[in-house]
């Protein structure tokens, strides 16, 4: 779902990421699963680690290591998609 809202008719989110493993990419992924963390809390889900979600963390870990707030600006942007999901049920 959190993906889903970088369309440019909804929130217009482009981190520029071609193929996996590029930072834009690693970004993109990292709001997302944010998103889903913070989706998942407000449903009242338990998470469910998945096998290949270490190699997603390979990719984060280098471009967070490039920028310690970065963790921030993708929370945020995790933030804004779940209000805008949560929204479209009002």
């Amino acid at each position: 779902m959190t993906h889903w809202t970088k369309h440019p008719a909804r929130l217009n989110r482009n981190f520029g990421g071609k193929r996996f493993g590029d930072e834009g990419y690693a970004l993109e992924e990292l709001v997302a699963e944010i998103g889903s963390c913070f989706l998942g809390a407000y449903l009242g889900l338990t998470p469910m680690p998945e096998e290949h979600h270490s190699a997603y963390i390979q990719t984060w870990l280098r471009v967070l290591n490039n920028d310690k707030r970065l963790i921030f600006s993708c929370a945020s942007y995790a933030e804004r998609a779940v209000q805008y999901i949560k929204g479209l049920n009002s």
